[in-house]
């Protein structure tokens, strides 16, 4: 019997599932961003940061799985994705992107702190429907053959 292999894109939803579960655990607590210590925002931001770099690297994996050949990096494969049904608003998406670079720059926490409200109130939620919606498409045996 031949052995199966393993299929890129699921090691990473993986990967990215932890850490969406991670950032999800902070902006669906019973605290608030004005509850948080400095500390804690950071950490906030970092698990942003890392999350978004696997969500955009997990859609890349698939659409690369799926055949298609095309662009590096976050603004293509976001916009790929979004042609080919992946995810549902690029532009929200296309910000959040924005939002995850300037953070990347910005050390002044009144620039900071407006996306961390963003990261609460929008980014958050897209990330987990992401992650619901890679979920079910992990389970779909079309997605998992090698």
């Amino acid at each position: 019997m031949e052995e199966q292999k393993d299929i890129r894109w699921i090691q990473r939803y993986a990967n990215y599932h932890k850490a969406c579960g991670r950032l999800v655990e902070v902006t669906e607590a019973d605290r608030f961003l004005e509850d948080l210590s400095e500390l804690e925002v950071e950490g906030l931001v970092q698990r942003f940061e890392y999350t978004f770099e696997l969500a955009w690297k997990v859609l890349q994996d698939i659409l690369i799985y799926k055949g298609y050949e095309f662009m590096l990096g976050p603004n293509g494969t976001l916009k790929m994705a979004f042609d080919d049904g992946l995810i549902g608003d690029h532009d929200a998406w296309r910000k959040m992107s924005k939002a995850r670079n300037t953070l990347s720059h910005v050390y002044d926490e009144e620039e900071v702190l407006p996306i961390v409200r963003l990261i609460y109130s929008n980014y958050a939620p897209l990330l987990k429907k992401l992650d619901e919606d890679l979920n079910v498409l992990s389970q779909n045996e079309d997605y998992k053959q090698a």
